[in-house]
This record gives C-alpha cells, structure tokens and sequence, in this order.
C-alpha cells in the first residue's frame, strides 16, 4: 500500500455523517501530522470552495491513483 503523502488525493472510506461525509467523498491532503500517522484532508466543490478540513488516521482513507500500477509482488513467510 502506498504511503500518504501531501498533496495527495484520497477518498474517505467509511461514512461520517455527523461531519456530512460519505464513504467515497474525494478530498486532498493538506498536512502530514503526528510523524505520518495522520492527515489533514481538505474536501472542496466543483468552484474549489472548502465545505470541510478534517483529521484522519491512514485506515480512513484511501489513496487515489490516475495512472496503472504494478502490484507489489506477494510476500513470502518464512
């Protein structure tokens, strides 16, 4: 799995309905907090208007990509 980086667009993963967001609302990354383990995600309309900023954990998001990629290959245990 890709690690967040800033700039980055994600999409929620998990509906948050007291924040009025939905399991695939699609924001960007905006701050790298706590050493990489949180984000700050700014959510704007189609004019770029912010309607929210809210912090997340790694497990609520998930990076979008714009072009193919390769799996990374399986590992094996030993």
């Amino acid at each position: 799995m890709k690690k967040i980086e800033l700039f980055d667009v994600v999409a929620v993963i998990h509906d948050l309905p007291e924040h009025n967001l939905w399991r695939g609302q699609v924001g960007t990354v905006v701050e790298v907090l706590s050493n990489g383990d949180a984000f700050e995600v700014e959510f704007s309309d189609r004019d770029g208007r912010t309607y929210e900023s809210l912090g997340f954990r790694a497990s609520q998001l998930m990076v979008l990509h714009y072009k193919p990629m390769q799996k990374p290959p399986a590992s094996t245990s030993e």
